[in-house]
């Protein structure tokens, strides 16, 4: 989140105490405060007599942001009377977790001056400019995202696929501008009112297909047999002969036969 447009808001800081300070004192227990820095604003807190490595303070101080510093210094010492206050320890406070989401309440630690470890310091920060770079929630959440796939249909080109690549600097001849396939039809072709043409020749075939008989017609080898052509049998005489058949008796008259009953 943009935490920018921070000048002259306010950060609210509240110290809440000090853990396993480092122990400056021989004799009697320390008693150590609190100073906070933020550019040229510094706070102090009370001293809390014989706090000693522990020390608890519960103070709250309010600074004004400035725009382009997110550092805050913390400082902690130890009360003398008669001497000069013992340094303890100090830290930098990062404010970029305050500023982005308006509230921290992380320990820090504190080093002395040659880098040693010397305890850590408690703070509660408060920011109210963060909710106010939130967007607004009024919208409608989003739906779950559905474990259903739809899946994907290939869909026709309208033109020729690329030619494969081949080797560099030797590329296939482009076609002609304005010359592209025909595009594919997404519909059968209608019906035609008409049978599709046969593959095979119509009948009768073509005479063109077989030698040309020969005009007039040859001779036959043979000569020509007479008709009707002639029987097995010896031909018989018209009228019948009047000598008597062998094959039927002999009737009152020779060469005719009786009459057929009525």
């Amino acid at each position: 989140m943009s935490i920018s447009g921070i000048q002259g808001h306010v950060l609210e800081v509240t110290v809440v105490g000090c853990s396993k300070l480092k122990d400056t004192e021989w004799i009697s227990r320390q008693d150590p405060y609190v100073c906070l820095e933020y550019a040229s604003t510094k706070f102090r807190t009370r001293t809390c007599t014989d706090g000693g490595k522990n020390p608890s303070f519960q103070e709250k101080f309010v600074f004004t942001l400035i725009e382009g510093l997110r550092e805050l210094n913390v400082i902690v010492w130890n009360s003398n009377t008669l001497t000069f206050d013992d340094f303890i320890g100090s830290g930098k406070v990062q404010l970029q977790k305050v500023l982005s989401q308006g509230y921290d309440d992380s320990p820090w630690s504190l080093q002395t001056k040659t880098g040693r470890y010397a305890g850590e310091v408690r703070l509660i920060m408060h920011y109210a400019g963060a909710n106010l770079q939130k967007p607004p929630k009024n919208y409608a959440p989003s739906a779950p995202p559905s474990p259903y796939v739809a899946p994907q249909v290939p869909q026709s080109s309208y033109y020729a696929p690329p030619p494969p690549a081949t080797s560099a600097g030797h590329y296939p001849p482009q076609a002609p501008a304005g010359h592209y396939p025909p595009p594919h039809s997404a519909y059968p072709p209608p019906p035609s009112a008409y049978p599709p043409p046969s593959p095979y020749h119509s009948y009768p075939p073509d005479s063109s297909a077989y030698p040309p008989s020969p005009y007039p017609p040859q001779p036959a080898a043979y000569p020509p047999q007479p008709y009707p052509p002639p029987s097995g049998y010896p031909p018989s005489s018209y009228p019948p002969s009047s000598q008597p058949s062998p094959f039927y008796p002999p009737g009152p008259y020779p060469g005719m036969y009786p009459r057929p009953p009525h």
